[in-house]
């Protein structure tokens, strides 16, 4: 498959993206990539970051955080040049961090990490963004091919992605006839609306977002009008089928 550094606008499948598959690429000139990890298991983060040091001449880990709010923040403050992102984390996702980051930090390349190959979650985070979807039980043999990749201005995806169907879409931008409800959201009403998923109560989104229990109310009525959706389960639901959370 040719490989290009862009893409051209134009509809697009999976396997059509300019993807790199394990192919050797040389170190940067520049010195080694500086690498934020965002994943909120401690022993994943570890690992990681292992892996990274394994590899001292070309990356280097500047940084970890454990949930998606604190990666952006991170990435606000360090300014990496890779984020390695998990998709499924605690108060803001890997996609809606990913799409943050990407909207401050236009040059920092975003790798997501994910346990599904599901077709809407690879949508999602192409559309944030991101220059990479590795699915985790293969993200150790072909984390340091993806680093490599990303940093030469390439998309990289899984073996398994590349094959799993048609994307009429390029990165950072909405497919073709198709806008995802979630894209109307603000980022406080995505943040508001996976706490409410993860069970958390009117209080407790309070506390941890640090506003007012009014402005979660108001928050909530909002994405509830928007999405048309007025049930837990339902928002569950929709956030599953969006990609929004893995629960």
């Amino acid at each position: 498959m040719a490989i290009s550094p862009t893409l051209e606008k134009s509809e697009k499948r999976i396997d059509e993206f300019p993807v790199r598959l394990g192919r050797k690429a040389s170190a940067s000139v520049f010195g080694p990539q500086r690498v934020l990890i965002a994943d909120d298991h401690g022993i994943m983060r570890e690992a990681l970051r292992s892996l990274l040091e394994e590899n001292p001449g070309e990356f280097e880990c500047v940084g970890e955080a454990e949930d998606g709010n604190t990666a952006a923040i991170m990435a606000r403050e360090l300014r990496p040049d890779i984020v390695v992102m998990d998709i499924a984390m605690p108060n803001l996702n890997g996609i809606g961090a990913t799409r943050e980051i990407k909207a401050e930090l236009p040059d920092t390349k975003v790798v997501v990490l994910s346990m599904h190959a599901n077709h809407s979650y690879v949508v999602q985070v192409l559309q944030a963004g991101a220059s990479a979807y590795l699915l985790k039980d293969a993200a150790f043999e072909e984390l340091t091919s993806a680093l490599k990749a990303v940093r030469d201005g390439q998309i990289y995806l899984s073996p398994g992605i590349s094959e799993a169907g048609a994307i009429r879409t390029e990165p950072g931008k909405p497919a073709q006839g198709t806008i995802f409800r979630s894209e109307r959201l603000t980022k406080r009403e995505l943040q508001v609306l996976q706490l409410i998923v993860e069970g958390k109560s009117t209080k407790e989104i309070a506390a941890s977002l640090q506003i007012s229990v009014k402005t979660v109310e108001t928050h909530r009525k909002h994405l509830t009008d928007k999405l048309d959706i007025h049930s837990v389960a339902g928002l569950t639901k929709f956030c599953i089928r969006e990609g929004l959370t893995s629960l």
